[in-house]
């Protein structure tokens, strides 16, 4: 049954511009510049430069253009900005302007090397394989990955052939062929596991010396117990004595767990580049911060677009008029915007980092760890009187360059613990005196997470097990078994 009523609700919308200031706010320093620069391809009405530059400009022209008035007092025309509908293409659209004195045309070193699978595909020349092999060949190389294994199913690549390439081929011939590339430089390549991939390059090697044998056999019998260090199950299984399994270990620990890696391009590999948002600097006592030079650059309103503005207001006599004066009026509109929502985020990552800083003044003037306080996301907040959701938002992705190195500012914020003393200190404390324990310890007999326990305890830092064993987790420190070495 259907049924109309009428009710009042009270709701709380984001006015978009709001929602382009938060945005905003969440953008590093790299993906701001490249919002920035769509910004000004896409709007005609938003131009890059100072404000005071451009009227110091119009100024000068100023008595020029009242001369050109007394001679011609027609009113700019729309229609000559956007060209006349003829088939002559305007000097403006043939030309480009943006280039500054720096960019003169350089010599650019380019390194052209072959890819991996091209240098994989090139040593099937000198295999012995007809042209049905060499196609099915082809076709597995193409599919191993960049690390140099084949982690797809031989099943799922028979299927995938006979549906491409029109061949049945079952899959004891595609494992033959897969031998065949297996024997490809560099060894180790086509592996389906890791197991594989180091049996392959321990059985590729020219002088197969005992220790060599032993090698073969700890990962061919005993991988499980390698990969946990469960050493002492190996002498056992295996009848070593200690020092032959210290040298096949040794033997193991050099080879390539990712063959492939070795012929990546640089050029392909993903680059991570940290461009700090703010750089701090000290002089004395006294911390100064300011924006990175690079965070935005000088943004002005066009001023003929602000001129025909203008004009179009004092038309409006046909409908193609007014559609020009809306178009101009909403660019216009959006420029401002977005020069007020850019202005905004400098002003709230300077407050906000202002009070970071103020409030860990200790750490930025000393760089230690150790005398980081307990900060939280709240703290900040309020300080400067700002919600959380916006220090969230300006603390993620952002850093800051420091005397001390780059950080993160989500490196400043650490939870509160008490000693025995009652006074609190940070968790990132805690966590460096734990590195500082593993850093130390016997790596033949490395600690537990029970000792680690034991000996913050007996510095004063309260602390269970399991809560080693989180912090331990976050520093991506393994478990003891794992640290052990012979």
């Amino acid at each position: 049954m259907l049924k109309q009523s009428l009710q009042q609700k009270l709701l709380q919308k984001l006015s978009p511009q709001q929602i382009q200031m938060i945005k905003l706010l969440e953008l590093p320093t790299l993906q701001l510049e490249q919002r920035i620069k769509k910004e000004l391809e896409e709007n005609p009405a938003l131009d890059e430069g100072h404000e005071e530059d451009e009227d110091i400009y119009q100024n000068e022209e100023n008595t020029d253009e009242e001369k050109d008035n007394d001679d011609n007092d027609e009113e700019f025309s729309f229609e000559d900005y956007i060209g006349d509908d003829d088939d002559e293409i305007p000097n403006y659209k043939l030309q480009s302007n943006n280039y500054s004195p720096d960019d003169e045309p350089k010599d650019i070193p380019y390194s052209a090397s072959k890819s991996f699978h091209e240098h994989l595909t090139e040593q099937l020349i000198l295999k012995e394989v007809n042209e049905r092999e060499k196609l099915l060949a082809t076709f597995i190389i193409g599919n191993i990955d960049d690390d140099g294994y084949l982690r797809r199913d031989i099943e799922n690549i028979a299927d995938d052939i006979a549906f491409s390439q029109n061949i049945n081929v079952d899959d004891n011939e595609l494992y033959k062929v897969l031998a065949v590339v297996q024997e490809l430089d560099p060894a180790g390549v086509g592996a389906q596991d890791l197991q594989e991939c180091l049996l392959l390059q321990l059985e590729r090697k020219e002088n197969q010396t005992q220790t060599n044998q032993n090698a073969i056999k700890i990962i061919s019998e005993c991988f499980d117990e390698f990969t946990k260090k469960h050493y002492s199950k190996i002498l056992v299984k295996c009848e070593f004595n200690e020092d032959e399994l210290k040298e096949a270990v040794d033997l193991i620990l050099k080879l390539n767990p990712k063959p492939g890696s070795s012929f990546g391009e640089p050029q392909t590999r993903s680059v991570m580049a940290i461009i700090p948002d703010f750089i701090l600097e000290i002089s004395g006592n006294k911390i100064e911060i300011s924006l990175n030079q690079r965070n935005a650059p000088e943004l002005k309103i066009n001023k003929s677009f602000a001129q025909m503005l203008e004009a179009y207001s004092n038309k409006n006599n046909n409908r193609n008029d007014k559609d020009a004066y809306v178009f101009i009026k909403q660019k216009l509109d959006s420029a401002k915007w977005f020069i007020d929502a850019i202005t905004q985020r400098q002003n709230t990552l300077l407050f906000t980092m202002n009070a970071i800083a103020e409030f860990q003044k200790e750490f930025f003037l000393s760089g230690d760890d150790t005398d980081l306080k307990p900060m939280i996301l709240k703290d900040i907040a309020e300080i400067t009187g700002l919600d959380i959701s916006t220090i969230s938002r300006v603390a993620n992705s952002k850093y800051v360059s420091t005397p001390y190195g780059n950080y993160s500012l989500k490196h400043f914020f650490s939870e509160a613990m008490q000693t025995d003393s009652g006074e609190e200190v940070s968790t990132r404390e805690i966590k460096q005196i734990l590195k500082d324990c593993v850093d130390s310890e016997d790596k033949e007999k490395p600690l537990t997470d029970e000792k680690i326990a034991e000996i913050l305890k007996s510095k004063g830092y309260q602390i269970a097990r399991r809560t080693v064993a989180k912090y331990r987790e976050q520093l991506e420190i393994p478990v003891a078994r794992l640290r052990k070495e012979l």
